[in-house]
């Protein structure tokens, strides 16, 4: 049993079917806000674009947008969504209140925090649809003003940018002004940058990113700090438009490809369709082959490891593994977790500890494949440093685990017990054979 969706935000390859999914579409709307008890209640397929559309006009908006316009709001939550604010305001799943939930066992079912289903509400973060579909959430809003004033500060060595990164975590504040949004990007060992946002109501001059400009492009500088502005609904999709970097994989950022492109089609949405392109016909692999290049693997990861942990990754990563950028987020869970939560591993299929701050490091790209080398193995590499360094991996791309290391990452014995009484006939697949065997 699948979803039907036209849009998907997951990079694991799946394995071809031709029984129909649910069909989803009557499940895309914002139900309604209530401003004063700062809530949306909100279909499950509903996209953080729509969701933003309609709390903006109220001065709110979700605790955490996740940088994609479609990634929807039940995704974000099944899965992991992450964005500038989590560093305050966790992950997505945190500001949930009660969801209804569509079970393997064909039921739907309300999940909240001290009722009948509470252990499904903790369990069903990174399920992955393992476990039911999400078709109604109540989440918490947070008011937000109108405009985003960023600085980029520059840093010359990676270990003073993660000390300067955790101090903003801490208090909040950077030379003496507060941090609303923090995330940053890594171009070099030695180029580093944190991107520090601050709401603000004062009228001023803003950026537009979405047509010449390229946002990742304007963060760089030879030294100190240099300032932006948006309005908060383009801060909130900055990324989209150039999908970070990536969009330079398809020419759009090349000068005179973008002039003609359609300014409507700068945007994540149409670039995963061109992958998707790529993949049934191999046009990357066939591409470098006519330049007598090997094929690519896929390297298209985040992970978590503790901040105290970032810099020891990055000087791993950017000697072992050829890709830049590297963006960077800083994230901690909520305080205080919601009632009925376990204090240790409050949400136990993506055990982040309370009170401790982890650092999402996400990578997009391909490397050359060598002939004779394992499958995976930049990835394989990737996965163990991760463990070793105490972190933690985002399951919506390719994963190599052996069913044990799995089971110890990712909640195996809490996850069997939910799978035996919400999903008995096993109607949906399990966490192994979704995530790691791509069925």
């Amino acid at each position: 049993m699948r979803l039907a969706k036209k849009t998907s935000n997951l990079f694991r390859a799946r394995a071809k079917t031709t029984a129909p999914g649910l069909d989803v579409s009557g499940l895309t709307s914002v139900v309604s806000i209530n401003p004063d008890a700062r809530t949306a209640d909100v279909a499950g397929m509903c996209t953080y674009e729509d969701l933003v559309a309609a709390t903006l006009p109220y001065g709110l908006a979700p605790t955490v947008v996740p940088q994609l316009r479609t990634i929807t709001l039940g995704g974000a939550v099944t899965g992991l969504g992450i964005e500038s604010t989590s560093f305050r305001g966790g992950l997505p799943h945190e500001a949930v209140r009660s969801m209804d939930i569509l079970t393997g066992a064909g039921e739907v079912v309300t999940a909240a925090p001290g009722g009948p289903n509470e252990d499904l509400f903790f369990g069903f973060p990174n399920s992955y649809g393992t476990l039911g579909y999400s078709v109604r959430l109540t989440i918490d809003l947070e008011p937000v003003k109108r405009f985003v004033e960023l600085r980029h500060v520059r840093f010359h060595a990676l270990r003073d940018m993660q000390a300067a990164m955790g101090s903003i975590v801490d208090s909040g504040t950077f030379d003496g002004e507060s941090v609303d949004y923090l995330d940053g990007v890594v171009f070099t060992a030695d180029e580093s940058y944190l991107c520090l946002g601050r709401q603000t109501d004062d009228d001023g001059p803003v950026s537009d990113y979405t047509s010449d400009r390229i946002f990742y492009r304007s963060i760089q500088h030879s030294d100190g700090v240099i300032r932006d502005r948006f309005t908060t609904h383009d801060y909130l999709w900055r990324w989209d438009t150039d999908w970070f970097w990536c969009s330079r994989a398809f020419g759009a950022q090349n000068p005179r490809i973008r002039r003609i492109w359609p300014k409507s089609l700068l945007r994540s949405s149409f670039y995963w369709k061109l992958v998707a392109l790529d993949r049934r016909y191999d046009i990357g692999d066939r591409l470098a082959a006519r330049r007598g290049e090997p094929p690519g693997e896929r390297v298209v990861q985040d992970v978590e490891v503790p901040i105290e942990n970032t810099s020891t990754f990055l000087d791993w990563f950017l000697t072992e593994i050829p890709i830049e950028p590297i963006w960077l987020c800083p994230l901690r869970l909520r305080e205080p977790a919601p009632t009925g939560a376990d204090p240790v591993r409050p949400w136990p299929l993506y055990p982040l500890e309370p009170k401790r701050t982890y650092v999402n490091i996400g990578f997009w790209s391909a490397v050359p494949m060598v002939p004779g080398q394992i499958e995976g193995r930049a990835n394989r590499l990737i996965e163990s440093k991760v463990s070793e360094l105490d972190g933690h991996k985002s399951l919506y791309s390719d994963a190599f685990y052996s069913p044990e290391q799995f089971d110890e990452l990712y909640g195996g014995q809490r996850f069997r017990e939910l799978k035996s009484a919400y999903d008995p006939q096993a109607r949906l697949l399990d966490m192994y054979a979704k995530a790691v065997r791509r069925q």
